[in-house]
C-alpha cells in the first residue's frame, strides 16, 4: 500500500497469504490494511514490504530492494517475524539488510497491525487537538534514538 504522502515509513512483515498452515489469512491481512490507514490517516507516507514464508521470494532482494527505494525516516518490523522462535534468522536476516541499506532509519517494532502507527517509530507525539489526533515525525539521529 502506498500512503498519499511521499513515503517515510517502510513496514515489513509476512504476507498473510504465503504462511503456511490451516488458517484463514482474510482477518490479518484486514487488520495490515487497517492500520496501515492510519497512516495516510495522519499524513504519514507508508509502504510495505510483505514477504512470504512458502519459499518463493528472494528475501535479501525483495527486502533490499524495498529498502533503497527510498530514503526512510523509519523502517518497522512487524510481529509476524518476531514473535515465533522459527523465524529468528529470517528476523536477523531483515535486521542486518535494514542496517545495511537504511543506516539513518530508525528500527521499529509492532506487536499487531494495528500498532504499527503507534510503533517506536520516530513518532514524535501523537497528541489530541480539537478531537482529531495528530502525529509529528521528526527525523532520528544516532545519538538520539532509544
Amino acid at each position: 500500500m502506498d500512503g498519499a504522502a511521499s513515503p517515510r515509513v517502510l513496514v515489513i512483515g509476512l504476507d498473510p497469504y504465503r504462511v503456511p498452515g490451516p488458517w484463514d489469512p482474510e482477518p490479518v491481512a484486514k487488520a495490515i490494511e487497517g492500520g496501515l490507514t492510519k497512516f495516510a490517516e495522519h499524513g504519514v507516507g507508508v509502504e510495505t514490504c510483505l514477504i512470504g514464508l512458502d519459499g518463493r521470494d528472494d528475501v535479501e532482494a525483495a527486502v533490499g530492494n524495498a529498502l533503497r527505494a527510498h530514503p526512510w525516516e523509519c523502517v518497522t518490523v512487524g510481529g509476524g517475524l518476531r514473535h515465533s522462535d522459527d523465524h529468528v534468522e529470517l528476523l536477523e536476516q531483515v535486521i542486518n539488510l535494514v542496517r545495511r541499506h537504511a543506516p539513518d532509519a530508525a528500527i521499529a517494532f509492532d506487536s499487531t497491525p494495528a500498532t504499527t502507527l503507534r510503533g517506536r517509530c520516530p513518532v514524535d507525539r501523537v497528541t489530541a487537538a480539537n478531537g482529531a489526533l495528530g502525529v509529528t515525525l521528526r527525523r532520528w539521529t544516532a545519538g538520539s534514538r532509544p
